[in-house]
């Protein structure tokens, strides 16, 4: 009882690990005892994590390849073994937050000497030990996500350890934000309680994590350079390359000019220094940012970080996910609509309803409204160039019988039959091959049951149910399938359809960014100058209002009623279609897997474009099925022959 009375050991996070933490080969490249002189600018952040110090919110904005995530489990294992308490950590989800357990939390224990003395291993009866749970004298450590309303609840804690913050959901099941929930649980020990709060940022105005750093003193780590002497922040802007030359890179001083290679480094890092560069609104909050450039040498070089961001280039995803998580700073969304008439003037010499040169297949949006259904037909190309095909609008609700206008002609049928009979349509190539689709995808918005009771009829093999999310910080713009069950006849068919998330933000997003890029001059084109990736065309039979609807909405900030900023996608105009529909296309491109196809697939399905232009007969890729996470073909050149109305229909392998 008398141990459980002393004050906390005068000893600090750094000081402790330097004594007793031991990295093993399953978490560690670099196994053997922690040497804080690999991360000099890890002590300070541990340091402020330390029972002796002053700070209750340690804030670490960062980059990849930077050693946050073992700083923090280095001070888990300080309080393990020093400063016994309650400490919940806080993963995205709570899946996350067990592969965190296997693979953070147990090695920490198991590879560190005076921890496995503490916690008993899990096998052992009554040890206390699970999965998410972990009890030691004096305290113990709960893992959860921050997706679980009962998880953040579910315990007082006087520590948190609150890991990659800008993933965690806006508002958890309905009860707040997550991170107001866990912090809740600490407030009972007052002045004793601590948090760390880690992330690599994502979005300007959505990034909680630059939200709270840019509410701390705002440190930033200054090394001296090696000519000169000269104190500074390294910078992306002062990392100099030839083009097309990563290995020439070099660092240059922002005082003397002088070119620092990547092996001056070590001794930088090590003559460094953290300094604030505002005033916190709390003076018990200290924030800390750093980028990749300081990952020790023999981690992420200078020379990878010149190949990824020459690699990123027209590509603004990629662009996105360098900004974040090689400089560790937000992107910013640009979400003012194009001017639609500026884009109504740009559209080209070709005839809607024809597939020009270059694109290769085509994708299908669907938007089910109550009196109609409306599709476009986009097709892909090369870096995800595209071409607005057609527009079909299926009159008539899903129970009633319509007419059908588009571009092709007009006739009486089903609602459901003339959705049906769509997949079958093909469209000519300039090639004089003809192209059917390769992937419908249906919202799922409206009238449910019924999209679900089609789509399992028509096949997933080319139909994709989908649900639209908001929200940017999500792994994967694209999640599922899951399956929903179907009611059909007055029957429930369990797993009867094949459902597939979308985050609409983020399509819409990217949608715009494509839409802003510059055409090549014909000058540049007639010297083989290319169009930028992305690029997207319009035909000339492209009518003014569907242009108008395909920029019918701008990304705007508000506020939640806790105070919180996000993003959100407004409508301008009251019809928004077109670009609904282009939204569920492009999803089906992604699920088709475009977006990770190689070189060699791309090749191949050219050369089968122009084979198939020389046939007799429409030549259609049909697909029957393609796993998202899975996209790698088979061989080039594998087609598969099949009876479809009386003519040949070729299906490249990699669209089944």
């Amino acid at each position: 009882m008398g141990a459980m009375l002393r004050p906390p050991p005068q000893l600090t996070v750094s000081e402790w690990a330097e004594r007793h933490r031991i990295l093993g080969s399953r978490a560690s490249s670099e196994p053997g005892p922690w040497r804080t002189s690999r991360t000099p600018y890890l002590r300070a952040i541990m340091d402020a994590l330390s029972a002796v110090h002053p700070a209750r919110r340690v804030v670490f904005m960062k980059g990849a390849q930077t050693g946050g995530t073992e700083g923090g489990n280095n001070w888990l294992g300080y309080i393990l073994h020093h400063v016994p308490a309650p400490v919940l950590a806080v993963q995205p989800t709570v899946e996350l937050a067990k592969r965190f357990s296997r693979q953070r939390i147990d090695p920490l224990i198991e590879e560190t000497p005076v921890l496995r003395e503490r916690v008993a291993p899990a096998r052992a009866r009554d040890s206390g030990n699970t999965l998410l749970s972990k009890e030691f004298p004096g305290g113990i450590l709960v893992m959860t996500g921050a997706n679980s309303a009962v998880g953040l609840r579910s315990m007082t804690a006087r520590f948190l350890f609150l890991d990659e913050i800008d993933a965690y959901p806006g508002d958890v099941e309905g009860e707040g934000d997550p991170i107001a929930l866990a912090e809740a649980r600490a407030r009972t020990f007052g002045w004793r309680r601590k948090t760390f709060l880690v992330s690599t940022p994502t979005i300007t105005g959505l990034s909680r994590i630059e939200r709270e750093y840019l509410a701390s003193d705002q440190r930033r780590f200054f090394v001296p350079c090696p000519q000169c002497g000269t104190m500074q922040v390294l910078t992306f802007e002062r990392l100099r390359w030839e083009k097309g030359n990563p290995r020439s890179v070099a660092y240059r001083c922002e005082s003397c000019d002088g070119a620092i290679e990547e092996h001056h480094k070590t001794a930088m890092l090590a003559g460094g220094e953290w300094r604030p560069t505002a005033v916190a609104e709390d003076p018990h909050t200290v924030g800390f940012h750093i980028s990749a450039l300081y990952s020790p040498v023999g981690w992420l070089s200078w020379e990878q970080i010149a190949r990824d961001w020459e690699a990123a280039q027209g590509k603004p995803e990629d662009l996105k996910t360098f900004k974040n998580t090689v400089l560790g700073e937000t992107w910013q969304e640009s979400g003012d609509a194009p001017d639609w008439q500026r884009l109504y003037e740009r559209r080209e010499d070709w005839p809607i309803g024809i597939v020009p040169a270059g694109a290769l297949f085509l994708t299908a949006g669907a938007d089910v409204q109550r009196d109609r259904i409306e599709v476009s037909i986009w097709a892909w190309g090369r870096g995800l160039e595209s071409w607005f095909v057609d527009h079909v609008i299926i009159d008539g609700g899903p129970d009633r019988a319509p007419i059908e206008q588009s571009s092709m002609g007009s006739r009486h049928a089903g609602t459901w039959a003339s959705l049906t009979a769509l997949l079958g349509r093909t469209w000519p190539h300039a090639s004089g091959a003809r192209l059917g689709l390769a992937k419908l995808a249906i919202d799922t918005g409206y009238e449910a049951p019924a999209v679900y009771a089609w789509a399992r009829r028509a096949g997933h093999a080319q139909v994709v149910p989908v649900k639209g999310v908001d929200g940017f910080n999500r792994a994967a713009p694209i999640v599922g399938p899951s399956y929903v069950d179907v009611t059909e006849g007055g029957r429930k068919l369990r797993r009867g359809a094949r459902l597939w998330t979308v985050a609409v933000a983020t399509f819409k997003s990217e949608t715009y960014r494509f839409l802003r890029l510059s055409r090549p001059t014909d000058e540049e084109l007639a010297a083989g100058t290319v169009y930028p990736a992305g690029y997207v065309h319009l035909p000339r039979g492209m009518e003014a209002e569907w242009v108008k609807q395909l920029v019918a909405e701008q990304l705007v900030s508000v506020r939640t009623k806790r105070g919180f900023a996000r993003l959100e996608w407004q409508k301008l105009r009251e019809r928004n279609e077109v670009l609904d529909c282009r939204v569920y296309a492009r999803a089906a491109a992604w699920i088709a897997g475009a977006d990770r196809w190689t070189e060699a697939t791309w090749r191949d399905l050219e050369a089968q474009v122009a084979a198939d232009g020389t046939e007799d007969g429409p030549v259609a890729p049909v697909p029957e099925q393609t796993d998202a996470a899975d996209p790698v073909p088979p061989s080039a050149g594998m087609l598969r022959r099949r009876a479809s109305r009386g003519r040949r229909v070729f299906t490249p392998s990699y669209l089944r």
